[in-house]
């Protein structure tokens, strides 16, 4: 009797369309299912468009020295932001964050506008003060 080897005669055999159907099937299946858990996690993690522009505006405030400036207007910025970050990481109050942070927003932009029109006002003032003591230095007279 002749020995069986194990060698393959011909075309090799290839897998059938069924069994990628149903090997497909469980793969998008399983992409969908921890898409479905994923997805709505991160979205309460991802930070509000208000939130981020509330914060944004504070800094540009602190960056114009907004709390020498305008201190009021800073800290009530401040306090909004932390307001409207905690309403946003409390489910019952998170339709409350938005409102919040577009307040503290526009208080930040108002201190910040304050504070730059301060710095502006104290440099016109050095300037007149300036030109002033060079009519006096020169010996012009002033016509009103």
């Amino acid at each position: 009797m002749a020995a069986h080897s194990h060698q393959r005669h011909g075309t090799p055999m290839h897998r059938s369309f069924a069994q990628f159907r149903r090997s497909l099937c469980v793969m998008v299946g399983a992409f969908a299912v921890a898409l479905a858990l994923v997805v709505p996690a991160a979205a309460q993690d991802a930070p509000m468009p208000e939130l981020l522009a509330a914060q944004q505006a504070v800094s540009r405030a602190d960056q114009a020295d907004a709390d020498q400036y305008a201190p009021d207007l800073i800290n009530a910025a401040r306090s909004g932001l932390a307001q409207a970050q905690a309403a946003a990481s409390d489910r019952r109050n998170r339709k409350l964050a938005p409102p919040l942070a577009l307040r503290a927003a526009a208080d930040a932009d108002l201190a910040r506008v304050r504070s730059n029109e301060a710095v502006a006002t104290a440099e016109l003032q050095q300037r007149r003060a300036e030109i002033s003591e060079l009519q006096r230095t020169l010996g012009v007279e002033v016509q009103p």
